[in-house]
């Protein structure tokens, strides 16, 4: 007889509590990992609909369920597989999953959203290794490339290295911009705290320490194209930005030093508060990786992948649209 499935009520005293936390207080995994691996495979339930989260904090008074043999639905899935062969896989990653993790406790990244994909399937999920090729922010959405066998990985980081990489995304902007190319040195610290261009008129920064650093090299190139598309309202404009170089959010620093940071930038909008502006409302980051293009690492095939804007940036864009035009 198949095993039944395993339930428990969220008590008032464990609210704020993780998913993966809570399945293991109540006896229903044995390890953190157990728990991971059941919450990703898409076996349990919060009030009836499945969680793929780890670290999703139900509610008090919330039914949680666990059942060895639910298996959730692919289209069911956050994100999607958009190609796969044996050397590769690409997903269109949602915002607020993280590319990879970023410590051994922490899941529901890409790579286990890839794997409860493959489950959904009736894959083995744990015998195909992932390699990682390139990141993403995990409030930004859309289009991640890992590889599945070390040759691949190999020939593909070489690729990012070289620049040889088509990346395109599509972003939201305070103020309305110019088409440019911005470039400078990107640092871990640019003087105040905040990893920024190496440049003087920074708080904190003088003019001989950014001399000094400069002359010792410090410092990562960083080359961004900005294409402005349209005017979303009087207040923010649309943009396709082409990356010359693929550095550590660069993206949203270049265009928040540019006077322009992305509409819902929590980081990197110190000097533009500063100077008197007031951040336009939004509920994620409107930061979205639309195009990739690659030359595939065994077959030499230029391959070319596109991601639709995700329904809640487009209802962002609208939000910002209407506000324009009922203000």
């Amino acid at each position: 007889m198949a095993a039944a499935d395993q339930r428990f009520t969220v008590a008032a005293g464990e609210a704020g509590e993780t998913l993966a936390s809570l399945l293991r207080r109540h006896g229903l995994c044995g390890t953190w990992n157990d728990a991971r691996r059941s919450i990703a495979g898409g076996k349990v339930t919060v009030d009836g609909m499945a969680v793929t989260d780890p670290v999703h904090r139900p509610r008090p008074g919330g039914e949680v369920a666990l059942s060895p043999r639910a298996r959730r639905p692919a289209a069911d899935l956050p994100g999607r597989i958009v190609f796969e062969d044996s050397q590769v896989v690409l997903i269109d990653k949602p915002a607020g999953v993280s590319s990879v993790p970023y410590d051994e406790r922490e899941g529901g990244t890409a790579m286990d959203l890839i794997r409860a994909h493959w489950r959904a399937a009736g894959r083995p999920a744990g015998e195909v290794a992932l390699h990682v090729v390139h990141r993403i922010d995990k409030d930004t959405s859309g289009l991640l490339l890992f590889a599945k066998t070390g040759g691949a990985e190999r020939a593909l980081q070489a690729r990012f290295r070289e620049h040889d990489i088509e990346r395109t995304y599509l972003c939201v902007v305070h103020g309305h911009l110019t088409d440019r190319r911005i470039e400078s040195r990107l640092v871990e610290d640019r003087g105040d705290g905040l990893r920024g261009s190496l440049r003087g008129g920074v708080p904190g920064a003088s003019g001989a320490e950014v001399r000094r650093r400069r002359a010792a090299g410090d410092g990562k190139l960083a080359i961004t194209h900005v294409r402005a598309v349209e005017a979303v309202g009087p207040q923010a404009m649309l943009c396709e930005v082409r990356l010359e170089t693929g550095k550590t959010h660069q993206i949203r620093i270049h265009l928040a030093e540019n006077g322009h940071p992305l509409v819902g930038e929590r980081v990197y909008v110190r000097d533009y508060t500063r100077a008197g502006h007031a951040l336009l409302p939004s509920s994620r980051l409107l930061l979205h990786a639309a195009t990739l293009g690659f030359i595939h690492p065994v077959r030499g095939e230029l391959l070319r992948f596109e991601s639709p804007l995700p329904a809640e940036f487009a209802s962002a864009v609208a939000a910002l649209a209407d506000q324009g035009a009922t203000g």
